[in-house]
């Protein structure tokens, strides 16, 4: 969570104060029972994003590779 935090300073230039107050209200539109589901949630969507991006620059790279092949 503190690397959430980290990450959104970084980008949006967010105070303390206005993350605290972005938590409270995620946190009373959403519940104490519903976050952790969204937090995983959202990890696994990271994650398969991750997968993908890393799958595709795999996928790009072979056929560079191959294609530098041919010219040899």
């Amino acid at each position: 969570m503190l690397e959430l935090a980290s990450i959104l300073l970084l980008f949006f230039n967010l105070s303390s104060g206005e993350l605290v107050l972005i938590f409270a209200v995620i946190l009373l539109l959403f519940g104490a029972k519903r976050i952790p589901e969204l937090a995983k949630g959202l990890g696994k969507g990271i994650r398969e994003f991750k997968d993908a991006s890393s799958g595709i620059k795999k996928e790009i790279e072979k056929d560079a590779e191959s294609e530098y092949e041919k010219r040899s």
